[in-house]
């Protein structure tokens, strides 16, 4: 008995591993049509209208991207590369992590709008920390089926904010029928039902399901899937790359592919935070997928007819020192006088900071008042390793550095406007922020991809007295149990060295207005004569 009671909990153990897996990347059925015995699917030349299938890799970047493809390691990413059009300067949205990216990706606007502020940040009036899933040790603390519940339900149903819409809500309002497969945001106009893997339900205190809304076509990991025959619960519960493909490989097999189709490939994240920027493995095992995709059509140039393909990368991710104790910067030293609420404590009286760490960005919260927020701000702008600090003060937004005793001030509105057609009010050194701004006014950005837009839209994320804290290249923030990538890759910052990713488009010469992840929805709307459809 003594010898039983041991493995189960190695096997619980396990099993919590591979949730905490899930809540990091952080069964409905379809029509009942007949399975084809060939694997020759479909021929959409023959449909009055392209499909669009957005293919979001987690992680990918431009140098190892061509790499793979120059050694011929990446045949299904070349085919598109060589068939499509191909932009290196993608910007991604801030924090550059992948919650708030796929918030932005789905709802075309930033975190201002759509409140999804990061994987890890404090609700004030809940007065708790929300994690979406940063690491085994820090889920720990914060309690599985508190993060669980975050992950799979809190997430798209509560904390998205219902004021903005999905391009899944636009086009389904408009008749076009969409799919979700492994995304991690997919609010929708359906409800579903996502159900706990059996073998974690019976285990763990998480309940048997949860309800949540998607699209008509939803599939997320062994928790909801369209194939009977997919499961991956030994494999991350499903939310891999060759789920993914399957899912998608279904919906040819019983040619049901609707008008657009998400599909996540989340591995390559991994496999770059530990080998860094550089490798090409994660790619390699993505295409190997892509390939499989490929080759349900009697050649693969048939999968181009009359689909738009659109694959892009969400953010990159620069490289960390090797040194633990120069690259990771432990924000508790520098507050050390400070009581900082430690993770999964209830908010108490003496309580005076919360430290939410987004890898390499993180949010520091004043919950007391007996200091101010300048005053966390000039005990923080003494590390050298720290880019810059930026805070709210009345209607402006505040940016210092350890570099300047001098302050750089913004607002939306005002005579200068960037390259984005945004215009804003600016005053005092513009450095900090690295803006070239011309005589005429004009702002364009150099190591802050639309900084200006990019930054209010975090600082408004959320309610709070708080401050947000950016490191320089090659450095990351850690809380009491952060993950470390020290050695490896990590992304969250601000700066072009985490923000610019790939994209490749083939099927359509349709402009997009401005190479952000933030315009991706509207010029989808667009391909689907989104001046007509278009609801806002």
């Amino acid at each position: 008995m003594q010898n039983e009671g041991g493995v189960l909990m190695i096997y619980r153990l396990l099993i919590l591993v591979f949730l905490s897996i899930i809540v990091i990347t952080g069964c409905s059925h379809l029509g009942s049509k007949n399975e084809r015995n060939s694997p020759i699917i479909m021929q959409t030349k023959d449909s009055a209208s392209p499909k669009v299938v957005l293919l979001v890799i987690d992680s990918l970047m431009d140098e190892p991207l061509q790499k793979a493809i120059q050694e011929d390691k990446a045949p299904a990413l070349g085919f598109f590369l060589k068939h499509g059009q191909y932009s290196k300067g993608l910007v991604s949205s801030y924090p550059t992590m992948s919650v708030t990216i796929d918030s932005t990706l789905i709802t075309g606007t930033n975190p201002d709008k759509h409140k999804i502020p990061g994987l890890v940040w404090f609700n004030q009036d809940e007065q708790r920390i929300i994690s979406y899933g940063n690491g085994f040790f820090e889920t720990l603390k914060y309690g599985f089926p508190q993060v669980a519940q975050n992950s799979l339900y809190q997430f798209n149903n509560v904390d998205l904010d219902s004021n903005v819409k999905t391009i899944h809500e636009e086009l389904d309002n408009n008749g076009v029928q969409t799919a979700s497969i492994n995304a991690l945001i997919y609010r929708g106009n359906y409800n579903h039902t996502l159900k706990t893997p059996k073998i974690i339900a019976k285990t763990t205190p998480l309940p048997d399901q949860y309800h949540t809304t998607g699209p008509k076509i939803l599939s997320f990991g062994d928790f909801i899937n369209l194939d009977p025959k997919n499961k991956h619960v030994v494999n991350r519960l499903g939310l891999n790359d060759a789920f993914s493909a399957q899912e998608f490989k279904y919906l040819l097999k019983k040619d049901i592919l609707p008008e657009f189709t998400i599909m996540y490939m989340p591995e390559n994240d991994h496999s770059v935070h530990i080998k860094g920027p550089m490798t090409t493995k994660g790619i390699e095992k993505l295409d190997k997928h892509l390939q499989e995709i490929l080759n349900v059509y009697p050649k693969w140039e048939n999968a181009l007819d009359n689909i738009i393909w659109i694959i892009i990368g969400d953010s990159k991710q620069s490289s960390i020192k090797k040194n633990k104790k120069e690259a990771l910067i432990d924000l508790r030293k520098s507050l050390s006088n400070n009581h900082v609420l430690k993770l999964g404590d209830p908010v108490r009286n003496n309580d005076e900071v919360v430290i939410t760490a987004n890898e390499r960005m993180a949010y520091v919260y004043k919950i007391n008042n007996g200091f101010s927020i300048k005053d966390i701000a000039s005990k923080l702008q003494a590390d050298s390793r720290i880019a810059w600090i930026a805070w709210k003060e009345n209607e402006m937004i505040q940016v210092i550095s350890g570099a300047t005793k001098e302050v750089f001030q913004f607002k939306p509105g005002g005579p200068y406007k960037d390259v984005y057609d945004q215009t804003w009010y600016i005053k005092g050194n513009s450095a900090i922020l690295d803006l070239d701004i011309k005589s005429n006014h004009h702002i364009t950005y150099r190591n802050y991809p639309d900084g200006l837009s990019r930054l209010y839209g975090a600082l408004h994320s959320h309610k709070g007295d708080f401050l947000i804290v950016d490191a320089k290249p090659g450095y990351e923030f850690i809380g009491e149990s952060s993950p470390e990538h020290a050695g490896g890759g990590a992304h969250g910052s601000m700066h072009k060295d985490d923000s610019l990713t790939p994209m490749i488009v083939t099927g359509t010469d349709k402009s997009i207005d401005h190479l952000r992840i933030v315009d991706i929805k509207s010029w989808i709307l667009d391909i689907f004569e989104g001046d007509i459809i278009r609801s806002n």
